[in-house]
C-alpha cells in the first residue's frame, strides 16, 4: 500500500490537551501522518473545536479522543485507533488486527482503562510524556 490514504481528506483528531500523554500522542500521530496530510489535531477545549465541530461536545472529548472523518462521522476512543493507524505510513497493516475476532471489545476495555487513568499515567511518565 502506498501513502496512508493518499488523496483522502484529512481527519481531525480532537484530544485532551491538558493531558501530557494525550498531547504527546496526538503530536506523534500528526508528525507521522503529516507527510500525507492525512491528519489534523485539535485540542478539545479550543474555541475552534466548538465552532467547527459542534456535534462533538467537550464532555465527550474529555472522556475519549474523537476522530472526525471528512464525511462527518465521528469515531471515539478505541474505535478511532484503526482509522488513525490507516493514516500513518507503515502502520496501516496494524489496523487489520482490530478486525480479528475479539479484538474490538478488548481494545475498548484497554482504551477505557488508559483513558480513565490518563492523568495518573501522564504523571508517572513525567517529562517523557511532554516531549
Amino acid at each position: 500500500m502506498g501513502p496512508a490514504l493518499a488523496g483522502t481528506a484529512p481527519a481531525v483528531l480532537i484530544y485532551d490537551d491538558e493531558c501530557a500523554m494525550c498531547r504527546a500522542s496526538a503530536l506523534w500521530l500528526m508528525r507521522l501522518a503529516l507527510a500525507g496530510g492525512a491528519l489534523e489535531i485539535l485540542p478539545c477545549r479550543a474555541e475552534a473545536r466548538a465552532a467547527r465541530f459542534p456535534q462533538v461536545p467537550e464532555a465527550a472529548c474529555l472522556v475519549a479522543m474523537q476522530l472526525v472523518l471528512a464525511d462527518g462521522r465521528v469515531l471515539a476512543g478505541a474505535d478511532a485507533v484503526p482509522e488513525l493507524l490507516r493514516r500513518v505510513r507503515g502502520l496501516g497493516w496494524v489496523a487489520a488486527v482490530f478486525a480479528l475476532p475479539g479484538m474490538r471489545p478488548l481494545a475498548r476495555r484497554v482504551y477505557g482503562w488508559i483513558a480513565k487513568n490518563r492523568m495518573r499515567i501522564s504523571c508517572s511518565l513525567g517529562d517523557r510524556a511532554r516531549r
